[in-house]
């Protein structure tokens, strides 16, 4: 029996030649944005326990989130919430019967990370625009 070194057997395509498709792409950030609405509920939950517990607390948390690590956090929790919703506006319209030829979920998949990236940019236009 040969040592597992010396056999000559194809390696698995995987990451490094296969080309992922954007459904696959998509599929996966729902799930990543799924984790970081969870972590970013946490900053949230943290800001609200702040606030209760007095203004040397709730200063604390404004430095923070004023901070430009602060921005950095709640401009990517404003991504991750968009991708989220956009994903599940993709799966609901899956869940109708309808979007499901390949063109079709290739162009839904474009369609959420676009949106995404769009609704982000506006809300946070807005939001500078009004400070």
């Amino acid at each position: 029996m040969k040592d597992l070194t010396e056999r000559q057997r194809p390696l698995s395509p995987f990451t490094q030649i296969y080309r992922w498709p954007i459904t696959m792409v998509t599929s996966i950030l729902h799930r990543i944005t799924g984790i970081g609405l969870y972590i970013g509920s946490l900053f949230f939950i943290g800001w609200i326990v702040a606030l209760a517990s007095g203004p040397e607390a709730y200063g604390w948390a404004t430095w923070f989130f004023g901070s430009p690590l602060g921005w950095l956090v709640l401009f990517g929790y404003t991504w991750v919430l968009m991708q989220h919703l956009m994903g599940a506006i993709r799966h609901f319209i899956w869940d109708t019967g309808a979007g499901y030829e390949k063109p079709v979920t290739q162009k839904l998949a474009w369609a959420s990370l676009a949106g995404s990236v769009g609704l982000t940019l506006l809300l946070w236009i807005v939001i500078l625009l009004a400070l």
